[in-house]
């Protein structure tokens, strides 16, 4: 629109920079920290106090495990003389279990090298036919199941012969032998050269310095065939043929079911060794051994055990690789096994270290919450939509939060490590100090995007709150339960535990998962704990870590801006998913008109001026609305709703417009779409020039708000929330500090110091008063007010106007009001709307004698004379028309032009004392008349 160019006068400004902007909601912000001081030292004082309480369990378990009781047992054994004396003797065999851990082994048993083999109720078998070549389900009732030894290979014929050497059969003078040495754990070559198996047993073995019942007691030799064993333990063993690994991997993982192992007729198929010959030839032993440790109730369950029995497993079928090249004699004993020597040592245990991420990971994601929330606040209590009306950008708006979170972060963090390494936390102190900072940084940085990223999702703080902590703890656990698995699993693809990286949560757990095996394993050996060079470590994810965080925050940030503007984030309008090609593809929404504006000549009048206004250029209308209209869609049938119909209206600088109507006239849709609350279903609006739909950023640098409900920190003074809203309007240095002062003075909030009270004290009608003055303040060209003296007293009604009239000189103010009285005070014109349709437009004086026309006659007498007052009525005016009657009181509309009120004065006077009238009144019709009329025609 031409008309859009507006001259600047010398009293005002040109519109706030982005630093100025900056430094506006920076100094609020400072403020608004400076008052909740206490609980901001807390917040950051949290993780030391945290340190401090770790530090204090260390040492009282230190304390605990250096007692009497956990160090090495001792007892007193008689010599072998007639003294009577006793010499003290320490060591395991003198010890309970707790205190054997700390005790020197320096020569640490022999353990026959077995091979675990399940019970035969648990052996492997033939399930519905799935698993051919083993025995029928049917064993396991009589418990005579045969264990079965899977092969496969690139060479079938090599492989069965290498798989018919791996159980020979002993001579009857070793079985003689086995009857009565093994028990004793004998290391004759005889029984080595044999598989001995060691059976399931509920018992669990914590360290293997310590012989277990089960390698003693539930012991058998494995044969082919057991017929000739001589009372010997023995488990009949078949050999059987897979085409592919692929049939192996089927029998040993799909075959294993988790199901109650005391019942036999569950769905169990528990199967242990395989073996993989591959491209195994006369000069070349190729070979895989497939071994499933997963056999329940049994000593398979702990680590150090299954690994006794894999050696047994390997050396056979090397054992038999020898025998078919070289011949039967040919032997490769394997006679025991055993741990190096151990000297006495402290029982130890690192009470931080074994928190391990988990702790940390919660710790460090307590900010997320808060500052989650902190931003939500804002939006669900409308306050950056405020603060934007008045000028604020998104990007200083995002710029200084972003940092002051971001240095808030960066404190929190370092307190946490300057605690932690104080105090002596091997987590912090094993590690190198400058990956911990770096790491931590990246990952606040990300947080903090995570949680702009949040804001755009959430309306209620509340909602977020709940949301924000189920994340911190949900991820904490899931991190501890599920990523770590997957980090100690080398079975696990390095596919999958990127892909659960991904999930910020997951990538902060790993690198603290990280930082804690390289404390645990630099505590242990007395050496520093993660360094940079161990960051090309292929095994170390904390380089992949911090990638994947640096590319995320990246994301969040962009999508977090980008949501803000399509989601509807309660900071203005919400813009379409594709809003930044809407250059190249620019359409105007058109509605068709529904208006009538013939039989209502001023409603016509206004539309005739905006229309001329579209070729003329004119800089006195600081307001202009062409044709505007909201139309929201019918839903399940019903017709559309139109809000607003064909909307134009002008209004000059130095003008107050009053809007009047009936609620649910379309008033408050009429503003907000002028203030970017709504986007128009068609039509224009201008502000100073500047159109709605494109340059809606720039119009609130010159726009000037009072909404209906107070928008107010309650922490924050009167004169604070003036000076933050006068910087925005880029009023500076003494100009502000005189504008501040003026504003409080004219809403009656300067004296007895009410302005430097925090407005959270202050009464309804003061932080109403306080509203209007922030939408005052500054050399705003248009202001809205919706209702702006509900809730005031009859004096500081008073007040509000006289302060509201000085303001209305040099800029466009729009209000709306219930209050006719308020109305005529202000409004240099008012519209009264009705069904979203502005039905008449004019100074009040206009539309009173427009719509009124009529005197209004009220007499209160004798119930009984109540006919000869009417008949006395329409003798002056044959037009004349009762409009109330009630116990002798009456109302009668007179029009103008049939009477004089000379002869009303006179008659009454004559007839008064006949009538019985008691009180009579003669008046012109008042706006609140004209009011009544137009909302009810």
């Amino acid at each position: 629109m031409p008309g859009g160019a507006v001259l600047e006068t010398q009293s005002e400004l040109p519109a706030a920079t982005f630093s100025t902007q900056a430094n506006a909601l920076l100094r609020k912000n400072l403020v608004f920290q400076r008052r909740r001081w206490k609980t901001s030292l807390l917040l950051v004082l949290f993780p030391g106090l945290l340190c401090v309480f770790l530090f204090t369990m260390q040492k009282i378990i230190d304390s605990e495990n250096n007692k009497a009781s956990n160090k090495c047992g001792c007892a007193c054994v008689p010599r072998n003389d007639s003294s009577g004396a006793c010499d003290t003797v320490c060591g395991v065999q003198y010890s309970t279990d707790r205190q054997a851990l700390t005790c020197s082994v320096p020569s640490p048993p022999e353990v026959p090298a077995m091979l675990q083999v399940p019970d035969a109720r648990y052996r492997a078998v033939n399930f519905e036919g799935k698993f051919p070549g083993f025995p029928d389900p049917r064993c396991r009732d009589s418990g005579s199941c045969d264990f079965v030894f899977l092969y496969t290979g690139g060479n079938r014929s090599l492989a069965d012969a290498t798989t018919s050497m791996l159980l020979p059969i002993p001579s009857p003078s070793c079985l003689l032998s086995c009857r009565y040495v093994m028990f004793f754990f004998s290391r004759l070559p005889s029984i080595s050269l044999h598989c001995l198996g060691g059976q399931g047993t509920s018992r669990k073995v914590p360290f293997s310095y310590f012989l277990e019942d089960a390698l003693t007691k539930n012991f058998s030799i494995l044969l082919r065939d057991c017929t000739n064993a001589m009372g010997i333990p023995c488990v009949p063993t078949d050999m059987v043929w897979r085409d592919s690994k692929q049939l192996i991997e089927e029998d040993i993982y799909d075959g294993y079911r988790r199901a109650n192992p005391e019942s036999t007729n569950t769905r169990i198929h528990f199967h242990h060794v395989a073996y993989n010959f591959l491209d195994t030839s006369s000069q070349n032993l190729d070979l895989v051994v497939y071994y499933n440790s997963s056999y329940r109730g049994n000593v398979a369950s702990n680590a150090n055990s299954v690994l006794l029995r894999v050696a047994r497993s390997m050396n056979i079928a090397a054992s038999s690789f020898l025998k078919m090249l070289l011949g039967p004699s040919t032997q490769l004993p394997l006679a025991f096994m055993k741990e190096m020597p151990k000297q006495e040592s402290k029982l130890l245990i690192n009470f931080t270290l074994l928190l391990g991420p988990l702790f940390y990971m919660w710790v460090v994601q307590l900010l997320f919450p808060v500052i989650l929330v902190s931003l939500v606040y804002e939006k669900e209590r409308r306050l950056r939509m405020m603060m934007k009306m008045h000028g604020l950008g998104d990007g200083p708006y995002w710029f200084i939060n972003y940092v002051y979170f971001l240095a808030f972060s960066i404190l929190y963090i370092l307190f946490l490590m300057i605690f932690g390494a104080a105090i002596g936390l091997d987590f912090f102190r094993q590690n190198s100090y400058s990956i911990q900072f770096v790491f931590y940084f990246v990952y606040m940085n990300l947080q903090i995007a995570m949680a702009f990223l949040g804001t755009a999702l959430f309306s209620h703080a509340l909602t977020a709150t709940v949301c924000g902590y189920l994340y911190v703890f949900g991820s904490g656990l899931l991190g501890s339960f599920l990523m770590e698995n997957y980090i100690e699993d080398t079975n696990i693809s390095r596919k999958i535990i990127f892909a659960t990286e991904i999930l910020p949560g997951f990538a902060l757990h790993r690198g603290l998962y990280e930082f804690s095996q390289y404390a645990l394993l630099g505590s242990s050996a007395g050496e520093k704990g993660m360094e940079w060079r161990d960051l090309a470590d292929h095994d170390n994810g904390l380089r992949q870590v911090l990638a994947i965080m640096l590319v995320e925050w990246i994301i969040f940030l962009v999508l977090a801006q980008y949501l803000d503007k399509v989601v509807a984030s309660g900071c203005g309008l919400k813009r379409r998913p594709l809003f930044f090609l809407e250059r190249f593809f620019q359409k105007s929404a058109t509605v068709a008109s529904d208006t009538d504006d013939i039989s209502r000549p001023d409603v016509a009048n206004e539309r005739a001026i905006v229309e001329t206004l579209r070729t003329a250029s004119n800089s006195s209308f600081a307001i202009i609305c062409d044709d505007l209209k909201k139309i929201y869609a019918g839903k399940d049938g019903n017709p559309d709703n139109y809000a607003v119909r064909s909307l134009s209206l002008a209004i000059r600088r130095g003008e107050c417009f009053g809007m009047l109507g009936p609620n649910g006239a379309g008033k408050t849709t009429s503003i907000n779409m002028m203030i970017g609350f709504l986007t128009p279903s068609s039509g224009k609006a201008f502000v100073a020039g500047l159109d709605i739909s494109k340059d809606m950023d720039k119009i609130y640098t010159v726009m000037g708000v009072c909404p209906q409900h107070d928008l107010l920190w309650g922490s924050l003074t009167g004169r604070e929330h003036l000076l933050f809203y006068g910087r925005l309007k880029n009023l500076k240095g003494a100009a502000l500090d005189s504008a501040v002062e003026t504003s409080l003075k004219n809403v009656n909030l300067f004296y007895d110091g009410v302005g430097d009270r925090r407005a959270g004290t202050y009464s309804g009608g003061m932080k109403r008063r306080l509203s209007v003055a922030i939408s005052l303040i500054g050399h705003s060209k248009a202001v809205y007010m919706d209702e702006p003296s509900t809730g005031l007293d009859p004096a500081s009604r008073r007040t509000l106007w006289n302060a509201i009239k000085k303001a209305k000189q040099d800029r466009a103010i729009i209000l709306t009001t219930h209050s006719m009285e308020e109305a005529e005070a202000l409004c240099d014109r008012v519209g009264i709307f009705v069904k979203g349709q502005l039905q008449c437009i004019g100074n009040t004086r206009e539309l009173k004698s427009r719509y009124g026309g009529t005197y209004v006659f009220t007499v209160t007498g004798d119930p009984s004379k109540e006919q000869e007052v009417g008949n006395l009525v329409r003798e002056w005016s044959s037009g004349a028309k009762q409009v109330y009657n009630l116990s002798g009181t009456q109302k009668f509309e007179i029009p103008k032009d049939d009477v004089k009120i000379a002869r009303v004065f006179r008659e009454v006077g004559e007839w008064k004392e006949r009538l019985g009238i008691q009180a009579w009144g003669l008046t012109d019709t008042t706006l609140e008349d004209v009011f009544i009329k137009v909302a009810t025609n």
